[in-house]
């Protein structure tokens, strides 16, 4: 299966099986997150009527953390912490310019 080296190179990861076990990471907050949305814009009243620059800006500010924590959280439950913490702080580095380290 080439697509899985691909992936082992690209990570950086040692193992095929590590890269089986990210991606049951990324199922598994994914599906999380799919099932917490719902409720969450139900409870901040936010439906189809809702304009659609709202729902992004909720979105940005409240699912994408969420959604990272979630990774964190299965990640340590999956013994991969070390490879989301970097891949969560790469993400935010560039989402976010405050956010990136600054050299020593």
């Amino acid at each position: 299966m080439a697509w899985i080296q691909k992936l082992q190179e690209r990570w950086k990861v040692k193992s095929a099986w590590q890269v089986l076990v990210i991606l049951i990471v990324f199922a598994c907050t994914g599906f999380t997150i799919l099932f917490l949305k719902k409720p969450i814009y139900y409870t901040l009243s936010i439906d189809e009527t809702t304009p659609t620059w709202q729902r992004i800006i909720l979105w940005v500010v409240l699912i994408l953390p969420l959604y990272n924590i979630f990774l964190l959280l299965y990640g340590f439950i999956f013994g991969q912490f070390s490879f989301f913490w970097l891949f969560v702080n790469r993400l935010f580095g560039r989402l976010f310019w405050f956010w990136r380290r600054k050299p020593d």
